[in-house]
C-alpha cells in the first residue's frame, strides 16, 4: 500500500523514466544472461569435441599396439604434450595400462558405463576445479578384452574467460542502464513538454483573460483530443462567464428603474404633507412596482434552476391539445377585447412537466396577444411526428427584423429601442423562460417572421427518439 501511494505521488516524468529504465534493464540483463549461457554451452561443446578427438586417438593407438607395454609407450608419447588433459586406461581385472601424470581416481566421475553404453560424457567438480570427463571402452589389438578409458579435461581456462566476461558484462549492464535511464528521462521530459506548455497556458486563464486556448496543432496526436476538450471547456466557461456578466448588467439595469421610481415617489411623498387619498395612490403605485420586482426575481430564480440542468419536477405524458385549449379559454377575454380570433389545430402528446409546458405556451400566447393588431388571428398549431411534437404559436402583424430574431430569447431583450412596450409591464424574461423550458425538455424553440406572420415553435422530442 505504501508503495502504491508513493508511486501515485511520483511525477509522470519520473514514472516514465523508471518504467523505461526497468524495461531496458530487463532487456540488457536478459541478453547478457543469454550470452553467458550460450557461451558456456559452446565451451562444453568444444570440450566434448576435444575429448572425442582424444577418444579417437586413443582407440587408434590401442588398435595398433602389439602389447600392453607398446600401448603404454605409445599413449605416453601421444598424450604427454597435452596440458590440462588427464587419462587413465585400465584392464578389466583392474590393472592400469596407462595413467597420465596428475590423474586421480576421482576424475573418473560419478557416471560409469551402463550396460549397452559405449561412452558417457560428464562433469566432475573438485573444489573450485571443474573437469569435463569422457568414459568409453576401447578394444586393443593384442587382447579380446576391452579396456576402460577415462579422459578428463580441465576447464580452468574456460572458467577464467567466463569470469572475465561476467565482469565485463556487469560493467556494461551498469553503464547501459545508467545511459538508458538518462535517455529515458530526456525522452519523457521532451515527450511531456506539450503538457507543460498546456499547463502554462492554463495558468494564464483568469476571470479577466478567458481567451487563452490550448495549441491543438502543436501537440502530438495523443494529446490533441485532450487539448480540444480543454478548448471546448474554456469556450463553455467563457460563454457562461459572458452570460453571467451580461445577466448581472441587465439585471442591474432592470432593477434600477423600478427602484429609482419607488425612491423618487417616496421622497416626493415625504417632501410635503398630503391627504390620505394621495398616500393611498402612492402606495398602490409602489405596490405595482413591488409586484413587478417580485415577478422579476421569481422569473430569474426559475431561469437559474432550469439552466443548471435540473431534472423535470413532475414528468407525465399529456395531450398538448387539451392544455392549449385550456390556455385559449383563459386568454379568450383579452382576445375578445382586442377583437383577435384564436384558433387551435392538430394534436399530439408531450412527455414532460405539464405546468412548465403551460407556462411556455402561455408566454408565447401573451406575447402574441401583445403584438397582434386588432382583428388579427392567433393560431396554435400542434404537429406530431415519430421524433417530436411541435407546438407553434403563430400571429398576424408586423414582421420582426431578421437581425432581431436571434436575440429575442435573450434575457431582458426587447425588440423596440425603448426596451418597453406601452401595453406591457413585462420584464423581458418571457421568451428566455420559454427557451429554458424547451431545453429542459431536451427540445428547442425557434422563431420565424415574414409576410405579415410571426411564428414561435416549441419542439418537444419523444423520449424514445432521444435515447
Amino acid at each position: 500500500m505504501l508503495f502504491r501511494v508513493r508511486w501515485g505521488q511520483l511525477p509522470l516524468t519520473h514514472r516514465l523514466t523508471l518504467l523505461f529504465t526497468a524495461v531496458a534493464a530487463s532487456v540488457v540483463l536478459g541478453l547478457g544472461a543469454l550470452f553467458l549461457v550460450e557461451t558456456e554451452r559452446h565451451f562444453v561443446e568444444l570440450d566434448r569435441m576435444a575429448l572425442q578427438d582424444k577418444q579417437h586417438l586413443i582407440e587408434e593407438i590401442l588398435r595398433n599396439a602389439i602389447s600392453a607395454d607398446d600401448a603404454r609407450r605409445r599413449l605416453g608419447e601421444a598424450l604427454s604434450y597435452h596440458h590440462d588433459l588427464y587419462a587413465q586406461v585400465q584392464e578389466g581385472q583392474g590393472a592400469v595400462v596407462f595413467q597420465s601424470q596428475g590423474f586421480i581416481p576421482a576424475m573418473r566421475g560419478d557416471k560409469p558405463l551402463r550396460a549397452g553404453e559405449n561412452k558417457v560424457f560428464g562433469v566432475w567438480r573438485h573444489g573450485d576445479a571443474r573437469f569435463h570427463t569422457l568414459v568409453f571402452k576401447a578394444y586393443p589389438a593384442y587382447s579380446s578384452t576391452p579396456l576402460m578409458v577415462w579422459i578428463a579435461a580441465d576447464t580452468d581456462h574456460h572458467t577464467q574467460f567466463l569470469d572475465g566476461l561476467r565482469r565485463s558484462l556487469a560493467l556494461y549492464v551498469l553503464v547501459a542502464i545508467a545511459i538508458c535511464g538518462l535517455l529515458s528521462w530526456l525522452a519523457a521530459r521532451q515527450g511531456l513538454a506539450p503538457l507543460r506548455d498546456m499547463k502554462s497556458r492554463a495558468a494564464k486563464v483568469t476571470g479577466q483573460k478567458l481567451g487563452e486556448r490550448m495549441p491543438v496543432q502543436a501537440v502530438p496526436v495523443e494529446m490533441a483530443d485532450l487539448a480540444q476538450e480543454l478548448n471546448r471547456m474554456l469556450d463553455r466557461l467563457q460563454e457562461d462567464f459572458q452570460r453571467l456578466t451580461d445577466f448581472a448588467s441587465d439585471l442591474a439595469h432592470e432593477l434600477r428603474t423600478p427602484i429609482s421610481n419607488l425612491l423618487t415617489q417616496t421622497q416626493v411623498a415625504l417632501a410635503t404633507k398630503r391627504d390620505a387619498a394621495t398616500y393611498r395612490d402612492i402606495l398602490a403605485s409602489n405596490a405595482e412596482e413591488f409586484e413587478r420586482l417580485a415577478r422579476m426575481v421569481s422569473d430569474m430564480l426559475f431561469l437559474a434552476k432550469t439552466e443548471r440542468g435540473v431534472d423535470l419536477p413532475h414528468k407525465e405524458r399529456f395531450s398538448a391539445r387539451q392544455d392549449a385549449l385550456a390556455l385559449l379559454e383563459f386568454y379568450e377575454a383579452v382576445a375578445e377585447e382586442k377583437r383577435i380570433r384564436l384558433q387551435l389545430e392538430g394534436d399530439g402528446e408531450v412527455e414532460g412537466d405539464r405546468l412548465m409546458f403551460r407556462r411556455a405556451v402561455s408566454n408565447l400566447l401573451s406575447n402574441a396577444l401583445r403584438y397582434t393588431p386588432e382583428a388579427g388571428v392567433i393560431t396554435i398549431r400542434i404537429t406530431n411526428t415519430a421524433q417530436a411534437t411541435t407546438v407553434a404559436v403563430e400571429n398576424t402583424g408586423a414582421d420582426i427584423d431578421a437581425k432581431t430574431l436571434p436575440r429575442l430569447f435573450d434575457r431582458f431583450y426587447r425588440a423596440d429601442a425603448s426596451r418597453a412596450h406601452p401595453d406591457s409591464d413585462g420584464s423581458g424574461l418571457g421568451l428566455a423562460i420559454t427557451r429554458a423550458i424547451a431545453e429542459a425538455h431536451g427540445g428547442r424553440v425557434t422563431a420565424t417572421s415574414g409576410q405579415g406572420r410571426t411564428c414561435f415553435a416549441l419542439v418537444f422530442p419523444h423520449r424514445a427518439a432521444t435515447r
